[in-house]
């Protein structure tokens, strides 16, 4: 049998999570901010989870540029710029809807 070599204590391995590195869990606000973008793609509700991730997206950003070690940037510029455009969209579809209710 061949002797297997032994590893020191102070011989650390960099050690990964089960995840990847693909969700950003040290960054909630951009991993949020991912979901409420994703979630402004729904009908009639479309709006309020967009303005958040517009909102969650930027503190997020803000967040990894604070801390470089964390990760997020893309989750968060999802939900930036879905957020941003659907929060335009229903808005607009919105005040369409109010606007054609009134006789000019």
């Amino acid at each position: 049998m061949a002797d297997l070599p032994q590893r020191r204590p102070d011989d650390a391995r960099p050690e990964g999570d089960a995840t990847g590195g693909f969700i950003p869990y040290k960054n909630p606000k951009a991993l949020i901010a991912y979901y409420c973008g994703v979630f402004s793609l729904m009908p009639c509700i479309g709006i309020v989870p967009g303005i958040a991730g517009v909102v969650l997206g930027v503190m997020g950003l803000s967040y990894r540029r604070q801390h470089p070690e964390t990760k997020g940037s893309v989750h968060a510029w999802i939900g930036i710029v879905f957020g941003g455009l659907m929060t335009l969209l229903w808005g607009g579809l919105i005040a369409a809807a109010l606007l054609s209710q009134f006789q000019f």
